[in-house]
């Protein structure tokens, strides 16, 4: 197999995607798992960028990719600032621990 520029990108993609997933899985922290999210998104706006390259609509890649940075960021954002509330609250970042309904 010899690695050229498509092959590399993809490699690049598959092992971002493989991150992300294996991070979600082990982790319980809720930062954690924002920055784990923020790293599956790399790998989504990688592939939209890598796409658009591949068909020959460049401009149309990079605009969605600039879309979905925008919209990652606000909910980063969001997430980040709930997870300092639940410690706040809760005393503690640990999912499993905060996933108790109290009435």
């Amino acid at each position: 197999m010899k690695l050229t520029e498509i092959n590399i990108i993809l490699i690049g993609i598959v092992s971002l995607l493989g991150v992300g997933f294996y991070g979600l899985l082990i982790t319980r922290n809720l930062i954690k798992v924002v920055m784990v999210l923020q790293i599956l998104v790399k790998a989504v706006v990688l592939a939209f960028v890598f796409s658009g390259k591949v068909s020959g609509n460049l401009g149309l890649g990079q605009s969605i990719a600039a879309t979905v940075i925008v919209a990652d960021t606000i909910v980063a954002v969001v997430g980040l600032a709930l997870a300092v509330q639940v410690r706040r609250r809760f005393g503690t970042l640990d999912a499993p621990e905060i996933s108790t309904l109290r009435g």
